[in-house]
């Protein structure tokens, strides 16, 4: 999915949420339990209720991993519905991969070729080789780790090297690989207020924003500082929206938990005017 396909979409929908996929079986309604894949059926399930309020769904990879083939096995068929049935969304694996040379290839080849997925969270740590090869794919996107949400940010990403945050440091470098174009980068929500910064050294890219809800981050913040006149922003909401509810009706619980974010996303749209 191109960024012009993206933005087309938000404004389409009104929206520029996305959901997170953070599929625990300890967590998901016990009834589901019973099901073949009851992973897959609490995805399908919130994304028959929510697709029409979201432009974007992110699966946290380890929520996967963690139950081995059959946790893959469920990702596979959540990422091949997505595609099949609401083609128009776009879709994120948080899968945080960070490595060089042939490995980022074949990270890159398993989430771009074989899940079809549109996008890619990956970490910086590594450097140039490990980031360009995500980027060489055409349409593809690359979600680079920045500023993130959690308490243990602060123990690099805010220190300072020669004076400058290390986090600048990051987005400046990046901003000279090889199809940066294709960059996004993730900023959490409850560092809204760096923004302002953030948008001097990467003023047209997409940020993708966790952290409003369950983590306490501000939407309106998370706007006023850093939508740009593309919009610019996709903000993930995952507990608060999919857990919502642990009865039969979880489906509809989550659809209403979006809504609520999805009637503010406008409000916040209709600023851009």
């Amino acid at each position: 999915m191109t960024t012009t396909e993206l933005v087309e979409q938000i404004h389409k929908k009104k929206s520029f949420l996305c959901i997170g996929l953070d599929t625990d079986l300890e967590k998901i309604p016990s009834h589901l339990l019973k099901e073949e894949d009851p992973l897959f059926a609490f995805n399908k399930a919130i994304i028959d209720a929510t697709h029409h309020l979201c432009v974007a769904y992110k699966p946290n990879i380890a929520f996967y991993e963690a139950y081995g083939i059959r946790g893959w096995v469920a990702l596979d068929k959540t990422i091949k519905y997505l595609n099949e049935k609401h083609p128009e969304i776009f879709t994120i694996a948080d899968a945080k991969r960070g490595d060089i040379g042939n490995t980022s290839t074949r990270y890159a080849k398993a989430f771009f070729e074989d899940m079809n997925f549109d996008s890619v969270t990956i970490a910086p740590y590594m450097g140039k080789d490990s980031v360009e090869p995500f980027l060489a794919f055409k349409n593809k996107h690359t979600i680079l780790l920045a500023l993130t949400s959690n308490k243990g940010a602060f123990d690099f990403q805010t220190k300072l090297i020669d004076g400058k945050e290390l986090y600048k440091e990051v987005l400046e470098t990046s901003v000279t690989y090889d199809n940066s174009e294709n960059l996004m980068y993730v900023v959490g929500a409850t560092k809204a207020t760096f923004l302002t910064d953030i948008r001097k050294i990467v003023p047209k890219s997409f940020l993708l924003v966790p952290g409003v809800g369950a983590q306490g981050g501000s939407l309106e913040e998370v706007c006023k500082y850093g939508m740009n006149s593309l919009v610019g922003l996709l903000v993930n909401s995952s507990r608060g929206i999919i857990y919502a509810s642990q009865g039969i009706d979880f489906a509809e619980k989550a659809a209403k938990s979006a809504s609520v974010l999805q009637i503010q996303m406008e409000v916040e749209l209709q600023k851009l005017k």
